[in-house]
């Protein structure tokens, strides 16, 4: 059996009481990052067996868990943050377990997808989560892709780019698209930012203000800044 348990994307207060069990009670955890993980694990007092999985190992690891399940472990799936899958490994693993017959179960919880986007004041109705966009080969074609969708788009970015893209954000969509950026999530210096693009490349350009993992929140087309002064 395999569990995918989300985790805290900051604040340690936000796991659920279901994860929390279901970490105590499975045979192996298995890791992004079992440093990162051993503070969770040891904050809430769990010593169940830990093993790292991540992109780097996963299709070989993903084959020695599967042999492990199908003997009969329980195996709980954990990123560094979030749920496992989301930017994050995990749809190796689940694809192997379905062509295994193994069953897996998917624990809601922690995602900074859902408040970055409440939190924008851009409409909720319809949206689509575009994770990261490519670093190199295809980020112009997919930006290109993107200009006419009318839905609100969502995208994580590290700090090291985001004033990059907001600025390839601006030249394709228009300056003034309307936006929101949310950076350090549930953390202690937690910073949510509205304005158009141009304005945000601007203002996270300045000195010191690009620290933390982002998500930007961005309108659909046809969308103006007139939607936060009705």
């Amino acid at each position: 059996m395999l569990y995918l348990v989300p985790t805290p994307i900051g604040n340690l207060e936000d796991i659920t009481l279901r994860a929390l069990r279901t970490l105590k009670e499975v045979d192996l955890v298995a890791c992004e990052d079992t440093r990162t993980s051993g503070v969770l694990l040891s904050h809430y007092e769990i010593d169940t067996p830990k093993t790292s999985y991540h992109e780097h190992n996963e299709s070989t690891k993903a084959a020695q868990l599967v042999k492990q399940m199908q003997a009969g472990s329980r195996v709980a799936l954990i990123s560094d943050a979030g749920s496992p899958g989301i930017s994050d490994p995990g749809f190796y693993l689940v694809r192997e377990c379905m062509r295994y017959d193994i069953p897996v179960e998917a624990l809601p919880g922690a995602t900074a997808v859902i408040p970055a986007l409440t939190l924008s004041a851009l409409p909720v109705d319809r949206f689509v989560f575009e994770g990261f966009l490519p670093t190199k080969k295809g980020r112009s074609t997919r930006l290109e892709e993107l200009r006419a969708e009318p839905r609100t788009m969502i995208f994580y970015e590290s700090p090291y780019r985001v004033v990059k893209t907001l600025a390839q954000f601006a030249e394709v969509f228009g300056a003034n698209r309307p936006a929101s950026a949310a950076r350090e999530m549930t953390k202690k210096f937690e910073e949510v930012r509205r304005g158009t693009v141009a304005e945000l490349a601007s203002y996270f350009g300045g000195p010191g203000k690009v620290r933390g993992e982002f998500v930007l929140v961005v309108a659909g087309a046809g969308v103006t800044t007139e939607i936060w002064n009705p």
